[in-house]
């Protein structure tokens, strides 16, 4: 069973007790341990990195190396793993900013825009984050390369790969299926997919009742890994 991830508010991390709690939350509640085993941090491109949830040591090194902006994907949120990020970056002079994707899901056309409108604005270089740094990271990575540095869609995609973690068999496979829609639209260019997007056609909830992860994928994914 899945550990209960502790609410701690900024108040809270004012107090010996709150930021004990906010640890907790972050190594074990958030499997945070295992990062200090495995990396799975990444670079997709000379201003953009890709990572797991960091820890204020993994925040310490991305600000050696020269990043200004952290996006995380998971969403803003009373845990100890946010808590410690939000303070992290505050020390250390990174932006903070969260752009809230979903590693089981068909995208929004508000996310999409969001995710474009961020890149257009943020300084750079910039990482960004999810838990394992395999599906929603994966997606950012896609958006990122197709819609902000315009490359080929077909190279964009190979962010969801094995390499970083992500299982396509499972139900994260709906991502790779939202891709292979997308080109079935012909979005070839990043002007023919955000046409696609704002069209009538474009109906996440039909799209997703599409797709189905195989089922030894999906308790692989969802029931030992523990993927959000």
């Amino acid at each position: 069973m899945a550990r209960k991830k502790p609410n701690i508010t900024r108040e809270d991390m004012l107090t010996r007790e709150g930021r004990r709690r906010a640890w907790r939350g972050l190594v074990f509640a958030d499997h945070g341990f295992l990062r200090y085993i495995y990396s799975n941090i990444h670079q997709v491109s000379d201003n953009m990195w890709r990572s797991f949830q960091p820890a204020p040591l993994h925040l310490k090194r991305f600000k050696q190396k020269g990043v200004k902006t952290v996006i995380n994907l998971r969403g803003q949120s009373n845990t100890g793993f946010y808590r410690l990020e939000e303070e992290s970056c505050e020390r250390l002079g990174m932006a903070l900013v969260n752009l809230k994707l979903h590693s089981r899901d068909i995208p929004k056309r508000e996310q999409i825009h969001a995710a474009r409108n961020l890149f257009q604005s943020i300084e750079y270089p910039a990482v960004m984050h999810c838990k394992s740094g395999a599906d929603r990271a994966g997606m950012g990575a896609v958006l990122y390369l197709f819609l902000h540095e315009r490359r080929p869609l077909a190279e964009a995609r190979e962010q969801l790969s094995l390499r970083y973690g992500h299982m396509k068999q499972g139900k994260t496979g709906v991502l790779d299926y939202y891709w292979d829609k997308a080109e079935e639209a012909g979005a070839t260019t990043p002007e023919d997919f955000l046409a696609w997007v704002d069209s009538d056609d474009y109906d996440p909830a039909a799209l997703k009742a599409g797709f189905m992860g195989q089922w030894w994928a999906n308790i692989l994914t969802d029931k030992i890994l523990r993927r959000e």
